[in-house]
């Protein structure tokens, strides 16, 4: 990896190169409440409103989960052990049960409020059996898309994700960077990201991939494609390409010639509100676009996985 979690105490300012943080991690006192207002706010005028907001009740119920039933780990040995491999690898952390009591309130918090569909996809998620719930984490983590049927996937995705994204903050640990080398997987839990985000505040201008599980975020210099590290053939298309406001888009999709790869672009400074997740999902027809371009999308956004 060449972003490694190292104890804190081996890299007391946690920088490295000229000042840049390698790693952000999450404030989960406001990444919940601040992405479902976001969602909410992008409905307004979208014509997938009602998946939006289905999106901003998960968000909402992601909040009221995590202050009912905090994650309490000593994650010290993993931290020790990862030997500059993500320490919290999603693919082979072993999992408690937490998470699936994180997944049953989760579903206890959305059932009242569901309509009739929505109200199934949870009645069939809440009686399936451990073992079986297991086996679609274990899928999902694996991006093994194909065999998780899709109206469960955001939910048990959503528990997974509030799993982690405790885990990576109660992680006693600081990002290490060491450049040149490949960045498209998060370094805190290995899972891939759902956009980018040029950041503001002290790291004003500053890339930085979103993780689509454990929510931290890892810096990655802009002149490279996040996928393949190339520099040479890198393009970017938004939604207004071709009139005068193209190049203010909140939100653009860059892609590479050289691996055929895509990723959206969220620039904070042109909307301080905008979120890697709300507005990654809002803009389905920016996917359309690049994918009809040829392109494919190297992010996964947490509330739509693709079928395989």
């Amino acid at each position: 990896m060449s972003i490694q979690i190292v104890p804190q105490d081996e890299l007391a300012d946690g920088k490295t190169a000229g000042n840049i943080p390698p790693v952000l991690f999450a404030n989960l006192k406001t990444l919940y409440p601040r992405r479902a207002d976001r969602l909410r706010k992008l409905a307004e005028d979208s014509p997938l409103d009602g998946y939006l907001n289905f999106a901003a009740a998960i968000c909402d119920a992601q909040q009221r989960v995590l202050a009912a039933f905090p994650l309490d780990i000593d994650l010290s040995e993993a931290l020790q052990k990862a030997a500059g491999k993500p320490p919290l690898d999603c693919s082979l952390f072993p999992r408690t049960p937490h998470w699936l009591v994180l997944l049953d309130a989760l579903i206890a918090e959305l059932k009242p409020g569901a309509d009739d569909t929505v109200g199934q996809v949870l009645e069939r998620l809440e009686h399936s059996p451990s073992l079986q719930r297991e086996m679609m984490a274990t899928q999902l983590l694996n991006q093994d898309f194909a065999h998780v049927p899709a109206d469960k996937a955001p939910f048990i995705w959503a528990a997974l994700s509030l799993y982690w994204a405790q885990m990576a903050g109660q992680l006693r640990g600081v990002g290490r960077a060491d450049y040149g080398e490949s960045r498209q997987f998060c370094p805190v839990c290995g899972s891939i990201p759902v956009s980018a985000v040029i950041a503001l505040g002290a790291n004003n201008g500053l890339r930085y991939l979103h993780c689509n599980l454990c929510e931290s975020e890892w810096h990655v210099v802009r002149a490279k494609c996040s996928n393949c590290d190339e520099m040479g053939n890198l393009h970017y298309w938004s939604l207004s390409e071709g009139s005068d406001n193209a190049e203010q888009a909140t939100i653009k999709a860059e892609a590479c010639d050289d691996c055929g790869a895509y990723l959206k672009v969220i620039y904070q400074d042109k909307d301080p509100q905008a979120d890697a997740v709300a507005d990654d999902l809002a803009t389905l027809l920016l996917d359309d676009r690049m994918e009809d371009k040829g392109f494919i999308g190297s992010g996964v956004n947490p509330f739509l996985f693709p079928a395989g």
